[in-house]
C-alpha cells in the first residue's frame, strides 16, 4: 500500500495551568514563537504571551485509503497530545485540519 504525505495542524487551548506550568511555558516562550514553528515529522508546537491557546504543526505520513485524511489529523493530535504530556500540560479543545502534500500542485513561471 502506498503512503501519503499530509500537513497537519492542530489548535487548542491550555487547560489547568499551574504557576509552575506558567513560568515554564514563558520561559520557553522563545523557543515556541510562530515564527520559528515549522512542518517537522518531531512536530513543533507555537503560543503567544497570553499563554491560552497554541498550535502545533507536523508532518505526518498515513497509508492511502479513504479514511486517510481522518487517519493523518488523528496522527498529528496524538502528537500534539505527546508534546502536551511530555511537557506536563493539559489541552481542550483541540480542532485539527490536514492538507495532502501530494496532492498540493506548484505552478512555475
Amino acid at each position: 500500500m502506498s503512503s501519503r504525505t499530509y500537513r497537519v495542524i492542530v489548535r487548542g487551548t491550555f487547560d489547568g495551568l499551574d504557576d509552575d506550568r506558567r513560568a515554564w511555558l514563558r520561559e520557553h516562550a522563545a523557543e515556541h514563537d510562530l515564527f520559528a514553528s515549522a512542518f517537522t515529522e518531531r512536530g513543533s508546537t507555537a503560543y503567544d504571551g497570553s499563554l491560552s491557546a497554541f498550535s502545533h504543526r507536523v508532518v505526518v505520513h498515513v497509508d492511502a485509503g479513504p479514511d486517510e485524511e481522518a487517519d493523518a489529523r488523528t496522527a498529528g493530535e496524538l502528537s500534539a497530545l505527546q508534546w502536551l504530556e511530555d511537557a506536563g500540560l493539559g489541552a481542550r479543545r483541540l480542532r485539527s485540519t490536514a492538507t495532502c502534500t501530494d496532492d498540493v500542485r506548484i505552478r512555475r513561471r
